[in-house]
């Protein structure tokens, strides 16, 4: 079981393969970036609590779900002790159960039909495919731990402008599912291979 009361940097790779179950439909998890707060400059947490951000700062274990660019509900997993501000992105994952509600959730109709591997891929389209919105700010996240620990790789966080060399960015690679940053990231292998 996660222990979500650890720093972010050390829960995101730890959610990497598990499943997460929102509105009828599950994820398994295939790229997460972590964000430490007041340590982090790109964390929404940096410059302390806010209206916005004040999930973050609540109950670890819980979803932070905001607007991005007026258009998408992305979510962070809160992480670290309540108070600390620190959380994961959700940024990519595989359809596991759900597929024809996430299909409809992300599908317009004058759009060519949404790939499999691109229904959960990117946190925009994640939040989308399991439903998120603002109302789910703070809840309680439904998870399922990992069978076995997947390979992982971490490098540079991808979307951002502040601190975006920092390699808080967690993904399984060659999954279909992981976004595309443009650019190879630098990969850094923590596992010690």
């Amino acid at each position: 079981m996660i222990d979500f009361t650890q720093p972010a940097d050390v829960v995101a790779p730890q959610l990497l393969g598990c499943l997460i179950t929102h509105n009828g439909v599950t994820v398994r998890l295939t790229e997460v970036e972590a964000y430490l707060g007041d340590d982090d400059p790109a964390a929404h947490t940096h410059n302390g609590k806010t209206a916005r951000n004040a999930a973050m700062f609540g109950p670890p274990g819980r979803l932070y779900v905001y607007l991005s660019y007026g258009i998408h509900h992305n979510s962070n997993i809160v992480c670290a002790p309540e108070g600390v501000g620190q959380g994961c992105l959700m940024r990519g994952g595989e359809i596991i159960a759900g597929e024809a509600l996430a299909r409809k959730r992300r599908q317009r109709p004058d759009r060519a039909i949404i790939p499999f591997e691109n229904l959960a891929r990117g946190p925009g389209n994640l939040g989308q495919a399991l439903g998120l919105g603002l109302g789910d700010n703070g809840t309680p996240v439904h998870l399922t731990p990992r069978d076995t620990e997947p390979e992982w790789v971490a490098g540079p966080r991808i979307g951002i402008s502040k601190n975006k060399d920092a390699p808080w960015r967690f993904w399984i690679p060659g999954d279909k599912t992981v976004s595309t940053p443009r650019g190879r990231p630098k990969r850094i292998n923590l596992l010690g291979d």
